[in-house]
């Protein structure tokens, strides 16, 4: 088979990173494939590259993919980068692609799912969050409830963050500096207000909606912890977590559960088309692996992190 690849301009620049993409296509002209490598350019992750590669499921097996890793591996060289990251679903066509070119595995997510049909919310107020799982004849549902920690209080916002909040918002974001990650050489994203509108903005731009949950302290208005949503413009299919994050110093009072209990209710509320909510968490962190647990998650499929050193 005879392989044309082209370099394209980057559809999509941001203020953090860039692309180089590179679409492949036969002797006749029909694409037959694609390559994104997203380079980071902020400081604490400008060494990494991330690669999301697809052939189509025809014309594999025949060079086109390798032919686009080649691209991308010297595209990554080329702006100085000291590693590519790459996913694929456990035993699927890319996973193995991976695994043959010297990728090496470093982390392991696990994707669960929440079925909202099968999930109420209720944020009491007693002294300490707790799950009730109802299983009987008369009820199918699975009830969540949780309560606020002494000390305590929470906060919501769609969108992009309240200008009065903006500050301790970015400062919180340092909770998830010590996230699991194995043995991936992901380094530290540096957060600020500015990268924290950008990403609201990102999203906005994409005609998804942005919903976030905060645990503020009392003592000081500070912003402890968050958790974040993203759910479809149109209010169905599912939604997706993105971040869960309780700065160190004010772990161990159940601010994870608690927030993101309070997430699933307000989406369950607001969006009743909703199907369900989605979560991926690496293996290793077994403490937010317990949280999706007792709120009802459960496991669908397991993905597999790659890396390639340069």
């Amino acid at each position: 088979m005879s392989i044309h690849i082209v370099p394209l301009a980057d559809p999509h620049p941001s203020a953090s990173s860039h692309r180089l993409v590179w679409l492949a296509s036969g002797s006749d002209g029909a694409p037959v494939g694609s390559a994104f490598l997203r380079l980071f350019d902020r400081e604490g992750q400008d060494h990494l590259a991330e690669l999301e590669l697809n052939v189509h499921p025809a014309e594999r097996r025949a060079g086109v993919g390798s032919e686009l890793l080649a691209r991308a591996v010297a595209g990554a060289e080329g702006e100085g980068r000291r590693c590519v990251l790459a996913q694929a679903d456990a035993g699927t066509p890319g996973d193995l692609f991976l695994a043959a070119r010297g990728f090496r595995k470093v982390l392991t997510l696990t994707y669960a799912r929440l079925a909202l049909a099968h999930a109420t919310v209720n944020n009491a107020t007693s002294a300490h969050a707790s799950a009730d799982i109802a299983a009987s004849a008369h009820a199918t549902a699975d009830t969540i409830t949780g309560s606020p920690p002494a000390g305590y209080r929470l906060r919501s916002w769609d969108g992009t963050v309240p200008d009065e909040l903006a500050d301790t918002f970015a400062a919180s974001r340092r909770a998830m500096d010590d996230m699991p990650m194995d043995d991936t050489d992901y380094g530290v994203v540096v957060w600020d207000v500015e990268r924290v509108r950008a990403a609201a903005k990102a999203i906005e731009d994409r005609g998804e909606s942005l919903h976030t949950v905060v645990a503020v302290d009392e003592s000081d208005g500070s912003i402890a912890g968050f958790t974040e949503l993203v759910v479809p413009g149109d209010g169905r299919g599912d939604g997706q977590h993105y971040g869960t994050g309780v700065l160190p110093e004010h772990r161990g009072h159940g601010l994870a559960r608690w927030m993101k209990a309070e997430a699933i209710r307000q989406a369950r509320e607001r969006y009743p088309d909703l199907g369900g909510l989605l979560a991926d968490t690496a293996d290793s962190n077994t403490h937010m692996r317990a949280v999706n647990d007792s709120l009802g998650y459960r496991p669908t499929h397991r993905t597999f992190q790659y890396q390639l050193d340069l």
